[in-house]
């Protein structure tokens, strides 16, 4: 395999295909859990949308916030392929229990899910970095870390076409399997190239008792706990929500935490890590911006975009399992599950009113005759586009920079990361000029809008994303490498709770054009602070051989 990727390490096409299946199960996962928890005709879970919507984005939020332990752990006890690969069954198990029936089961398959990626996530990309600390290789480290990258979006990209085709034919057990049947391919992948990155597996000795496992564990892990059950428990909500509340306070001890790294840190090392911390603060809000495809973008998706299929094009998806068929029952409106009907009282009587479905709302004339159906595109399968696009745009962006690099121009990591957030903001205009042409939905938006948007988003995360784990890894001291990968995933973790705060403001913008010139005006603001400090962050880079 070492021939795939010749000039890097012979780990790397391992590596690659384990996080390409890993990536597989979780976006499969990802892509239909929304829809399993709201679904009532398919066995579901029949949830109301507003809570299936509060428990997707603390869902996303904690599984980026639990790489915070597991990187450390992997540093001081476990080792990185130890780590690996306890991540990697647990999320197997995970996923395979959704298949479960009782909320039993999903709580605890849930809880699987997230202590796993804890153990995965970090660990897996500090082990690639760790290939390239060799000299031979360093230079190729941003190259290696968009390959990566690469394999994780072919695995995002070819799982919404196998949920689709699972869940519409099988059922939603059948959809969660085979998340989990992928993850262990994965865990199997990785041992098998356990030779090529064993020399890359060492744990750190901590120089002082501060950074020990069982000091965080007394002084961060337990804090974080209380502190989350306060925010659940204060009268009234401060952030939208119990759990927006109680997320954002469990998160205060360990940014303390990481604050007191930076305060007790060697005079040497106080450079880096707060070069490291300012990054972690600015790409928030690149993940509240970007983790909005789950939310906001589904939504347009679903109701503002018109998914109808033509005869032509029905033979190829019909097999894929990308349709969604909606039949106009007895001549009236296809009926809505129960998040979209309206309660009453009247007379002290509760009165249940059923509306039409959410894709004829703005557009009654596309309804069928009646006893007829349509066919539109599945709504999940939108959410290929963005690792379609990272599949096809990694080789242009990655042979741009070899360029740049040849003739001597290539720009430093943090000045593509600063690009990368203006590019993101450039996203959100193209939904802005979506708004205004479909007439703030007045009438159904051409699905070139959002393959559109997605596609300059994506030139954003490829500057941004890989970049950063790349940065990550130049610049954290050796001894809490993982644990500084930890606190990247942590900021993932707040703006992925960002994004889901945002987008359920949705419904208060009586223009929708508003809601993306907020995302833009964030994303700009974001791009600013990078550029300004981008002088200073060269200059530690340099200094420190990164």
């Amino acid at each position: 395999m070492a021939a795939i990727f010749p000039n890097h390490p012979k780990g790397l096409p391992y590596l690659f295909f384990t996080e390409m299946w890993e990536r597989f199960g979780y976006y499969l996962m990802i892509g239909i859990f929304l829809l399993y928890m709201i679904d009532t005709d398919m066995g579901g879970l029949e949830f109301p949308k507003k809570e299936a919507s509060d428990i997707f984005g603390t869902f996303i939020a904690l599984v980026y916030l639990t790489p915070f332990m597991g990187g450390l752990l992997a540093d001081r006890v476990l080792g990185y392929r130890l780590s690996v690969t306890i991540g990697g069954i647990l999320m197997g198990i995970g996923y395979m229990g959704l298949a479960i029936p009782g909320m039993s089961a999903f709580w605890f398959s849930l809880f699987l899910i997230i202590i796993g990626n804890g153990f995965f996530k970090p660990n897996i990309s500090t082990l690639l970095g760790n290939l390239y600390n060799d000299s031979q290789y360093k230079p190729f480290k941003d190259a290696g870390y968009s390959i990566f990258y690469m394999g994780i979006n072919i695995g995002a990209f070819v799982c919404n076409f196998f949920a689709a085709y699972l869940r519409n034919h099988y059922g939603w057990g059948y959809a969660f399997a085979a998340a989990g049947i992928g993850m262990l391919v994965g865990v199997a992948i990785f041992w098998l190239g356990n030779k090529h990155y064993a020399h890359a597996d060492v744990k750190k000795e901590a120089k002082d008792t501060d950074n020990s496992v069982y000091k965080v564990l007394g002084s961060i892990l337990l804090p974080a706990g209380i502190a989350g059950f306060l925010g659940w428990m204060i009268p009234g909500n401060i952030f939208g929500s119990d759990s927006t509340d109680a997320f954002l306070f469990a998160t205060l001890p360990i940014i303390v935490f990481f604050l007191n790294i930076y305060i007790k840190a060697a005079p040497n090392e106080k450079q880096p890590i707060s070069a490291l911390l300012s990054i972690y603060i600015i790409v928030i809000l690149f993940w509240a911006i970007f983790k909005q495809n789950g939310t906001a973008l589904t939504v347009w998706a679903e109701n503002y975009t018109n998914r109808e299929i033509s005869a032509a094009v029905l033979p190829v998806v019909e097999p894929l399992g990308m349709t969604q068929t909606l039949t106009n029952e007895q001549g009236t409106y296809p009926a809505y599950d129960k998040n979209f009907r309206t309660e009453k009282d009247v007379d002290g009587k509760v009165v249940t009113t059923t509306t039409t479905h959410p894709y004829f709302i703005n557009a009654p004339e596309k309804l069928p005759p009646a006893g007829a159906s349509v066919k539109l595109i599945s709504t999940e399968i939108f959410q290929s586009i963005n690792p379609f696009f990272v599949i096809v745009l990694t080789p242009l962006v990655v042979g741009f920079f070899a360029m740049l690099r040849r003739r001597k121009r290539e720009p430093t990591t943090a000045s593509k990361i600063g690009w990368g957030l203006l590019i993101t903001s450039l996203s959100s205009l193209v939904m802005v000029a979506a708004v205004y042409v479909s007439q703030n939905g007045l009438v159904k938006g051409s699905a070139w809008w959002l393959i559109g948007a997605y596609g300059v988003v994506t030139i954003g995360e490829l500057c941004l994303s890989p970049m950063g784990l790349s940065l990550v890894n130049k610049l954290a001291p050796a001894r809490i490498a993982a644990l500084m990968m930890g606190g990247w995933m942590l900021a993932t973790s707040v703006g992925n709770k960002l994004s889901g705060v945002l987008a359920s403001m949705w419904d208060s913008y009586d223009d929708k054009a508003n809601f993306f010139w907020v995302n833009a005006s964030l994303t700009l603001i974001a791009a600013a602070a990078m550029f300004i400090l981008l002088r200073w962050l060269n200059r530690v880079m340099r200094e420190h051989g990164a």
